[in-house]
């Protein structure tokens, strides 16, 4: 069973979250922007704050994490997104369960929802998008 844990699969699950930090500050900065700043309501501030962060962090594994060079760039995109959907509604049902019935503050809540997506998203692409 350990073995399936190779250097290469932690390796790459370390640059994944080093690209995950990045997207979370996007997503954090984007969704107060959103929330704070222009008032929209909390779950579409949180949508658009892990979109957001979803795009940049395409970008960044496929150059760092996963070495793509896939020529179909529109549809590895396609892919790592539908992932990402599926990720922000794993997020989005956590957070909702966390604040609702938990009773944890947002941002603590959408931390956690994060935490949980993380494993998600590493996994399905490491196994689909970037195969």
């Amino acid at each position: 069973m350990l073995d399936i844990f190779t250097s290469d699969l932690v390796s790459k699950f370390i640059k994944f979250c080093a690209v995950g930090f990045s997207g979370l500050v996007i997503d954090f900065g984007v969704t107060y922007f959103c929330k704070e700043l222009l008032k929209i309501q909390k779950f579409i501030a949180n949508a658009l704050g892990f979109v957001s962060a979803a795009t940049s962090n395409y970008f960044l594994n496929r150059l760092w994490t996963f070495y793509s060079q896939n020529p179909e760039m529109l549809r590895e995109y396609g892919q790592f997104f539908a992932i990402s959907l599926v990720g922000l509604i794993i997020n989005t049902i956590t957070l909702y369960l966390c604040i609702k019935k938990i009773k944890t503050g947002f941002y603590l809540s959408k931390l956690i929802a994060i935490g949980i997506t993380t494993f998600w998203n590493f996994f399905a692409n490491y196994l689909y998008t970037f195969a």
